[in-house]
């Protein structure tokens, strides 16, 4: 283990259980505790690796209560590994916060390399990926107005996060806002069996998505408006 870290943000897999780095594997089997968005989930993981660690609930529902406790434990020289379901932690995950507190109290914080779904999704898009801005899942209700009229101006790739069932509203809302025609590409189930990709213009990738049914997360990559 790197002597001075304490605290390591591990990059899971996002679907093929083989996307895994061999040091990430070793963080694992090495810290004291590891925490967890889904304990149920990540358990499948660490079973599949024979990884028998404590394994300790830390999402977005009871983080502001955990951070306090776990900064005390972490300063008293527990060394913990933070993993979400999928993919790199507090990439539109929990993470954020118990990283900025614990640089507030100078614990040393390492992040692996690894996982996280828009990469593959913006490389394979096959939009220009020099420059790009991602804005992770946009507001539900609100600032969603205000964040779509935003990405009206945005003349770099645009990458989103969506869910399943919010799929088919945000490529309407995004067709009114900035075109029929504007190139897009929509990534889902990526790495595992079903996975899935499609490039057209938004009216096409729309079109293709009516009256399916949409399982698994979802990768949307717009091209970014014409200077």
């Amino acid at each position: 283990m790197e002597a001075s870290t304490v605290l390591y943000l591990v990059p899971t897999p996002i679907g093929n259980m083989e996307d895994i780095t061999l040091r990430a594997l070793r963080i694992l089997s090495e810290v004291d505790t590891i925490l967890a968005e889904d304990t149920r989930k990540s358990g499948v993981l660490l079973k599949h690796y024979d990884i028998k660690k404590p394994l300790q609930s830390y999402h977005i529902f009871n983080e502001h209560q955990q951070v306090e406790k776990l900064l005390s434990r972490l300063q008293g020289g527990e060394t913990m590994a933070l993993i979400s379901d999928a993919g790199t932690p507090a990439i539109s995950d929990p993470g954020f916060l118990l990283v900025r507190e614990c640089r507030r109290a100078d614990i040393p914080v390492e992040c692996l390399p690894g996982a996280t779904a828009f990469v593959p999704a913006l490389v394979k898009s096959g939009l220009p990926s020099d420059a790009f801005v991602f804005e992770g899942f946009l507001p539900h209700k609100k600032g969603r107005k205000t964040k779509l009229e935003q990405l009206n101006e945005e003349r770099r790739t645009i990458v989103l996060y969506e869910s399943p069932h919010r799929l088919q509203k945000t490529l309407l809302q995004l067709m009114e806002l900035l075109g029929k025609e504007r190139q897009a590409s929509v990534s889902r189930e990526l790495t595992k069996v079903y996975e899935e990709t499609v490039n057209g213009t938004l009216e096409e990738v729309n079109n293709y998505y009516k009256d399916k049914t949409i399982k698994g997360e979802i990768v949307l990559v717009i091209a970014g408006g014409e200077k």
